[in-house]
C-alpha cells in the first residue's frame, strides 16, 4: 500500500518539555522522592506507562486535580502536567510540604495569563473548549464566575439569559480545538455579540497538523491517525478528516488495532500522529502499511 506520511505530526514541543522535564526530575538526586504526576502528563498511556517502568514517576489519574493531590503524601515531589492547573489546585500544593514543578505548556500558560487579563480588565470569557478536559478546568479555575465554557451552539444560547447586560465579552479558546469547528462558534458569537473582542487561542502546532492532514487526505483514500484516545487533539484530526476532507479517518493506538476492514478497498494511506504520540507508534503504523499488500485490501 502506498503511504502519505503527513507532516508535521507527532510530539509538539509543549509535550517533549513536559516529558523532558519529568525526566530531569527522575534523574536528579535533588529530588525528593516519590515523585507524582498530577493526571497524566500528556495524554498517551504509552507514554505514562514509560515513565513508571524507566523512572519510577507515579501517576494520579483523574478527572478532579485537587482530589488527586490528596493522595499525594507530604515529603514528596508534584508535577503539573502540561495541560495546565487552576490557582486553586496550584495554591493548595504550594500549601503543603511538597516540591512542587511546573510541566504546563507555554501556549496553554498564555491562554491563562490572557483570562486573567481580560477578567481584571471587567470582561465576561466565553470560552470555547471541552468540558472534562484538564485544560479548560485549568482555565475555568481563574475566574469560574467570570468564564463561561461553550461546547456547541446550544451553549451559546443557554448562555444569552447569564450574561449581565451591557458586560463586556471576550471569547477565546482551549488550544486544541478544531480551528474550523471554532470559527463557526466565533462567526454565531460575533453575530450575537457585535463588539465581541476575539481571542483565538489554538496554537500553531495544532494548526498545522490539523491543516497537513486535511491536505494529504485529499491524496488518499483512508486516513490513519496514531493517537490514545483521550487525546483531544488526536480526535480533532479525526474529526476534521472526515468532515473537512469527506474521507475515511480512524484513530488508532497502535498498529494492532488496524482491522482489515479500516482498509478495504484502499490503495493509499495517509498517516498522521497527535502531538502525544511516541514516535516509534507511528513508525509502526507506516511500516505495516507499506508492507500491507493488495490482496490484503
Amino acid at each position: 500500500m502506498q503511504v502519505i506520511k503527513v507532516t508535521p505530526r507527532g510530539y509538539c514541543y509543549g509535550v517533549v518539555d513536559a516529558i523532558e522535564m519529568a525526566k530531569r526530575l527522575a534523574k536528579s538526586d535533588n529530588v525528593r522522592r516519590p515523585i507524582y504526576i498530577l493526571g497524566m502528563v500528556v495524554h498517551n498511556q504509552h507514554v505514562v506507562d514509560m515513565l513508571h517502568a524507566e523512572y519510577g514517576i507515579i501517576t494520579l489519574d483523574g478527572a478532579d486535580r485537587l482530589e488527586l493531590l490528596k493522595q499525594v503524601p507530604d515529603g514528596s515531589t508534584v508535577l503539573f502536567t502540561a495541560h495546565g492547573i487552576s490557582p486553586e489546585v496550584r495554591a493548595a500544593a504550594m500549601e503543603r510540604d511538597l516540591d512542587c514543578y511546573d510541566a504546563t505548556c507555554p501556549d496553554v500558560t498564555r491562554t491563562h495569563d490572557l483570562v486573567r487579563e481580560l477578567c481584571a480588565a471587567g470582561y465576561h470569557i466565553i470560552y470555547i473548549g471541552r468540558a472534562g478536559h484538564p485544560e479548560a478546568a485549568g482555565i475555568l479555575g481563574e475566574a469560574p464566575d467570570r468564564i463561561h465554557l461553550v461546547q456547541r451552539e446550544e451553549d451559546l444560547l443557554r448562555l444569552k439569559d447569564k450574561l449581565p447586560p451591557g458586560v463586556a465579552i471576550a471569547v477565546t479558546t482551549q488550544t486544541t480545538m478544531s480551528q474550523w469547528d471554532t470559527q463557526e462558534l466565533i462567526d454565531k458569537i460575533k453575530a450575537m455579540y457585535p463588539g465581541v473582542l476575539v481571542k483565538n487561542e489554538i496554537c500553531l502546532a495544532t494548526q498545522e497538523r490539523q491543516e497537513a492532514v486535511v491536505a494529504a487526505a485529499a491524496q488518499a483514500d483512508v486516513v490513519i491517525v496514531v493517537g490514545d484516545r483521550r487525546s483531544h487533539n488526536s480526535t480533532r484530526l479525526v474529526e476534521v478528516v472526515r468532515r473537512r476532507a469527506g474521507k475515511p479517518a480512524y484513530l488508532v493506538d497502535g498498529v494492532e488495532e488496524i482491522t482489515p476492514e479500516m482498509l478495504a478497498g484502499c490503495r493509499v494511506a495517509a498517516v498522521t500522529s497527535g502531538s502525544s504520540t511516541p514516535t516509534y507508534l507511528t513508525r509502526q503504523v507506516i511500516s505495516y502499511l507499506e508492507q500491507y499488500g493488495e490482496e490484503n485490501g
